[in-house]
């Protein structure tokens, strides 16, 4: 069959297989580029990295980015947790299934150790099969990444599901909506928040399950001397704050915000430290359908380009990497920058001031006449379809794919 974007609403329901794993390939290059950039060094070259990566939700974005950085830039082995639809012969999976094929692949080529499991993150189970990997191998983790993003998470304790919501608290949030494969501008509104929107979201999106992993992998003896865990969060600008810091999701940010502290107290016995990263705003599979945002990441895309400062979700976790968490002698685990709450702020060039006056001065005057002129709808675009590998360089589109559960070209 020919696979062209499915596309409602600013919603791409399918995914390329083959585009995706030439994604997947491009943000290896971009790593290893950059590994001989910097003069990196794996363990085997005797670096003093990561040696063993636990990377939660690895499948996209950038728990994607961050394995690949461990994997590809330290030559760190790692296991990575998702949970994917699988593709049959003729039905396509989710984009994060081919992710992870892709990542495998060129895992087994560069003769790094890895383990992708398709698996709930959120689940007793999924945590025991990781501890028990972990120990076959014979080694611990030196660093834990947790980027999980669901709408549902079922309770380990009380086997109750729970749903997360993304609204507004306390009344009603409207603003602009750029659809981004047609550039017109509409208006979309977000009711508040009711019930138990809020504690719901919390408990989904929260710290609580973060901290639950940590505490059974330490009582499982299997963190490193020294063990790291980095959870990602996202401020954004004052614009989408009703909408985003301030609402339902912000609530949950907020825990994992607080439960940092509990579990970076309870690293400290081992000298390990938790942390917050705090991450640039990009195009994904659940920014694209938020109020504001697209029309404002399309205008903040364009003035970080052309101030040489934009980056994408590879370039965003490498940096983190090499100039947050691993800055010390021999690419170690080093002194990790922090603001005042202890947060690592790699969204610094996206809320620099000048940048943030700029946009300002942009976004009012969008419409949908100059919308091509004042923004970068072309790179949007291009951020969006990639996601789910469409608009990929080197994939022939029109060439028939007859085995949906194949990335080979």
């Amino acid at each position: 069959m020919i696979i062209k974007p499915m596309i409602r609403s600013n919603i791409c329901i399918n995914a390329h297989p083959v585009g995706c794993a030439k994604e997947t390939e491009r943000q290896i290059e971009y790593v290893r580029s950059k590994k001989a950039e910097r003069g990196i060094k794996t363990p085997g070259e005797g670096g003093k990295g990561p040696g063993t990566v636990l990377v939660l939700g690895c499948s996209t974005g950038y728990g994607l980015g961050s394995r690949i950085a461990a994997a590809f830039e330290y030559g760190a082995a790692t296991i990575g947790v998702s949970f994917e639809h699988e593709p049959s012969g003729k039905r396509g999976g989710t984009p994060g299934w081919y992710n992870n094929k892709a990542f495998d692949k060129e895992a087994a080529k560069a003769g790094l150790r890895y383990e992708t499991l398709n698996a709930d993150a959120f689940s007793d189970e999924c945590r025991a099969s990781v501890i028990a990997k972990v120990r076959e191998w014979g080694a611990k983790f030196d660093l834990v990444v947790y980027s999980l993003a669901s709408p549902v998470r079922t309770d380990p304790d009380s086997k109750v599901l729970y749903k997360s919501v993304l609204k507004p608290v306390g009344q009603p949030y409207s603003g602009a909506s750029l659809d981004m494969m047609t550039g017109k501008i509409s208006s979309m509104t977000a009711e508040p928040a009711t019930g138990d929107d809020i504690p719901n979201t919390v408990k989904v999106m929260g710290g609580e399950d973060w901290e639950r992993w940590i505490k059974q992998l330490s009582e499982a003896g299997v963190l490193a001397e020294g063990c790291r865990t980095v959870a990602y969060s996202y401020i954004g600008p004052k614009l989408s704050h009703a909408i985003y810091r301030d609402g339902t999701i912000g609530a949950a940010k907020k825990d994992l915000e607080a439960r940092a502290h509990n579990i970076d107290a309870a690293l400290k016995k081992i000298g390990g430290a938790a942390y917050v990263s705090e991450n640039k705003g990009l195009i994904t599979r659940s920014s694209s359908v938020i109020p504001i945002i697209t029309l404002y990441l399309s205008v903040l895309f364009k003035v970080m380009k052309a101030k040489g400062t934009h980056e994408g979700c590879i370039e965003q976790m490498e940096r983190l990497f090499a100039e947050r968490l691993f800055t010390g002698e021999g690419n170690g685990a080093g002194s990790v920058p922090t603001d005042s709450e202890g947060r690592i702020r790699i969204d610094d060039w996206e809320l620099d001031p000048a940048v943030q006056a700029e946009v300002d001065k942009i976004m009012p005057a969008v419409t949908e006449e100059n919308v091509k002129d004042m923004v970068d709808l072309e790179g949007v675009r291009h951020d969006f379809l990639a996601i789910n590998g469409f608009d990929v360089a080197g994939v022939d589109y029109d060439k028939d794919v007859e085995d949906m559960t194949s990335i080979e070209a």
